[in-house]
């Protein structure tokens, strides 16, 4: 990495309190696999509150906070048995107090999920829905239909795989999209709607500064029958708001009151939307009467490609601006395979998204992945979106430039995805192993006790003790990168700088440029100050999957 002394400035003023999440950089915490303090082998709050530290070196703007709440975990926490209280192996609402002013002494904001299109099968109104009769009203807040004999009232499939109905022991069926243990809410129930009203507010109060909002897109259902064949149904792409299970439009009538809500606080609380819907009809979850935002995950389901790259941020920079939002901009979650996995990866033969999933099956060894292509290409991916306008979201790992765990062992899976599909799917496990923090130990650091998804022998060396204060490291590249971007970020636009074909070049306000390289050999470099690049240079050329931010 080539880094030149060079002044920073900034020639507009910075956001105000109210629009801090239009540029931010928000990094996500799964918090059973974070920081365990208690040593039970699950992270934890009091853990993730040890950690601020870090989170502070690392100039991080906001945190984003998976699922703590109650929960079985039947889908990681996002069955949600409380939707108002903090699961007692991660601590208690106390503990969630000191982590938000611990957050907040270092200008750091907290968004929380909220998961508003099921609850858990343990939550109160669904044991009071299984000890109703069917028809009464207890059963209302839920979407339960009668079948025709033994078979259910659907050929629907849940997205884990198998039906989209289960039983109940007096014969009805209840609706739900993922797991069994997950039943959908039924939408158009009043006291579901005013429900979810108290559960913003109660989060606000406790000083939450924003919501990631989870399935936005599939809260409101058209019911009617008879039910179409799922051979009938739309696919997400053509539906425009026909769908009978997503993307409809009188979802926004919910989030129209959920805006109203969420501008009673000052500054207003930040919501972002994860709406799996075509990017046309994306701009209306991020409507300024609407949500605010929405995830934009067309760059991480885009191949290591200059015109894919291009496409996608033209497209999505369009969109934002149509509305008055800003764009999100993310490479990892909790759901997909990490990013410096899926780079080290040969493309997709039949030409797709190289998703890693035959490779996961495989336990990650066919084919083969080139670590350090990958991680070349991670470092050059994450320099280039911190350089693009709209706000960066960061996964937890990323920054050690963690590899996907694709060796673990049946028995020790626990996504529902796997066991669904019979084995069909090997399941997002892979990415939601504990972090390594120290290099060895029986947890990598991670607390005095085992982990709940095992760590594989090859964790030291990505770990934070390995990496910290040693210059090249991945994670000196983050913060490097994070301090500088912090310095030179201005106005919410961008200016291509068109040359050669396959090197994504644009200058921001101020003078900031961002060059990518995805071709195989190295170009010239304009005459200008190196800030900052993913990979050393060449003299005054940039090689072959390498970012420079110049100024």
């Amino acid at each position: 990495m080539l880094i030149t002394k060079v002044r920073l400035f900034v020639t507009s003023p910075q956001p105000t309190d109210a629009d801090w999440w239009r540029q931010a950089v928000v990094y996500q915490i799964y918090p059973r696999s974070f920081a365990d303090s208690d040593g039970d082998g699950v992270g934890d709050l009091q853990g993730i509150l040890s950690r601020v530290p870090y989170l502070i070196d690392l100039g991080i703007d906001a945190v984003w906070l998976s699922p703590f709440y109650p929960s079985a975990l039947a889908d990681g926490g996002y069955d949600v048995d409380d939707y108002r209280n903090v699961d007692p192996r991660l601590g208690t609402l106390d503990d969630f107090g000191q982590l938000v002013e611990a957050l907040h002494a270092a200008n750091i904001k907290l968004i929380v999920d909220i998961v508003p299109n099921h609850t858990s099968d343990r939550h109160v109104w669904f044991q009071e829905a299984l000890e109703a009769q069917p028809g009464t009203p207890a059963r209302d807040r839920y979407i339960f239909r009668d079948g025709e004999g033994d078979q259910p009232p659907s050929d629907w499939d849940s997205i884990f795989g198998g039906s989209a109905w289960a039983q109940t022991p007096d014969g009805q069926w209840y609706l739900h999209l993922f797991a069994a243990e997950q039943p959908d809410l039924n939408w158009a129930h009043p006291e579901v709607r005013d429900d979810f009203l108290t559960t913003l507010r109660f989060w606000s109060d406790r000083g939450v500064d924003g919501f990631r909002v989870d399935v936005a897109h599939a809260l409101v259902k058209d019911l009617t029958e008879p039910f179409k064949s799922k051979t009938e149904l739309p696919r997400m792409s053509e539906s425009n708001g026909v769908h009978p299970l997503f993307d409809r439009d009188e979802v926004h009538e919910i989030y129209r009151d959920w805006r109203k809500v969420l501008n009673e606080y000052d500054p207003p609380r930040s919501a972002v939307a994860e709406a799996f819907v075509p990017a046309a009809r994306r701009a209306r979850y991020a409507s300024a009467d609407g949500l605010g935002q929405a995830f934009n995950f067309d760059l991480l389901q885009a191949n290591w490609d200059y015109a894919k790259f291009r496409r996608v941020i033209e497209e999505n920079l369009a969109l934002a601006d149509q509305n008055g939002s800003s764009s999100t901009w993310v490479f990892s979650n909790h759901d997909v395979v990490r990013h410096a996995t899926r780079y080290g990866l040969p493309n997709d033969p039949t030409g797709g998204w190289q998703d890693g999933k035959a490779w996961l099956l495989s336990n990650g060894t066919e084919p083969t992945v080139d670590v350090e292509l990958g991680l070349r290409r991670a470092r050059a991916a994450i320099m280039l979106m911190l350089a693009l306008p709209g706000s960066a979201y960061l996964y937890q790992g990323e920054e050690l430039g963690l590899q996907e765990v694709g060796e673990l062992p049946a028995a020790n899976l626990q996504d529902p995805a796997y066991f669904r599909s019979k084995g069909a799917e090997k399941g997002r496990d892979g990415c939601r192993v504990p972090i390594p923090w120290t290099v060895g130990g029986l947890s990598f650091g991670f607390g005095t006790g085992g982990s709940h998804l095992l760590q594989p022998k090859w964790f030291g060396q990505y770990s934070v003790e390995a990496q910290d204060g040693v210059a090249e490291s991945t994670l000196s590249l983050y913060r490097k990168a994070l301090a500088v971007r912090r310095g030179l970020q201005t106005a919410n636009e961008l200016t291509w700088n068109d040359g050669v074909d396959w090197v994504l070049h644009f200058t921001r306000p101020g003078g900031w440029q961002s060059i990518t390289n995805f071709g195989e050999a190295p170009v010239e470099l304009p005459d200008a100050a190196v800030v900052l690049s993913s990979s050393p240079l060449e003299g005054a050329k940039l090689p072959a999957d390498t970012t420079a931010w110049l100024i």
